[in-house]
Parts: structure tokens; sequence; C-alpha cells
């Protein structure tokens, strides 16, 4: 089954990429500060946040000062996805995106009751060893931007 996975980046107080995926009728999301990467020797930090409603997959805009979150978001990338496992502590799944394609873990830290993760690229012929992240947010798309309240909780 196909479902729906998004990468906002997202200049809040600190620019991080909220790393989201359908999952359960919610977006179960991760905040990860480096950006995912298409190199399996890059194994990114994610902070599981809290899961968002399905419709803030397609929020861009301004999240107004004094709201949680303040700052701009843009869709990084987006697509569908597969899950090959979903456990409590390893979330196995390929990636279907416009920069992100191929299998994909999220790997929960050992003996950690908190919130940290790994967000890791596996080795498969997506994989593109030296690759580098590119920002999405160009003074003129932030121009274009509105403010807009996203419509429930942001992270």
């Amino acid at each position: 089954m196909s479902l729906k996975f998004v990468v906002q980046e997202h200049h809040a107080s600190h620019l991080h990429y909220d790393f989201r995926l359908e999952h359960d009728g919610a977006l179960a999301s991760w905040a990860v500060p480096k950006g995912p990467s298409m190199d399996p020797s890059d194994k990114r930090l994610a902070l599981r946040v809290e899961d968002h409603d399905i419709d803030y997959a397609g929020y861009e805009g301004i999240i107004p000062d004094g709201q949680y979150g303040a700052g701009a978001v843009v869709t990084w990338d987006k697509g569908t996805y597969s899950v090959e496992s979903w456990g409590e502590k390893e979330i196995v799944f390929e990636l279907r995106g416009r920069k992100l394609k191929g299998g994909f873990a999220l790997v929960k830290f050992k003996g950690q009751k908190g919130n940290e993760w790994l967000l890791i690229k596996r080795k498969d012929d997506h994989a593109e060893p030296g690759w580098k992240l590119e920002h999405e947010l160009t003074p003129e798309r932030r121009e274009k931007l509105k403010e807009k309240d996203p419509g429930g909780s942001a992270s």
C-alpha cells in the first residue's frame, strides 16, 4: 500500500527538516536537524515529535511569531512510501519522492526511552555517497510565502 510522506524545510528558531510519514490516519513526525541524506554513511539524528494531521503534508507558509514553530515552512520533498516493518524501535520503509528514493530506516537509539532516533539511508541502487543537501527556501520563494496558521500543531 502506498502512503504519503513529506519532508518540510522549517526555518524556525533553528533550521531543521520535518520528516513525516503517513501512519494510522496521521503524520508520524520527526525533526531532523541536518536534514535527510541519500548517503548511507550519514546517520542523521531524528527527534520524534507529536503526530500531525494528514492535511499538514500540504502546508507551506510562515507560521506567525508567537506560535509554536514560528518561521517559514516549505516542502523540501514529497511522494509516496511503503512500509517494510513498523516497530517500536525500528521502522523500515521505501521512499518514492523527487529527491529521496529507495530504502531507509528510522532506528531508535539503543537503551533510550526518549525521542531520539537515527534516520539512515540503506545501501541500494539509489544510494549516493557524498550526496549534499540543498535548501529549497530561496529569498524569492520566501517573498511569495504568506503568513498563515498551519491549522494545528507545528514542529
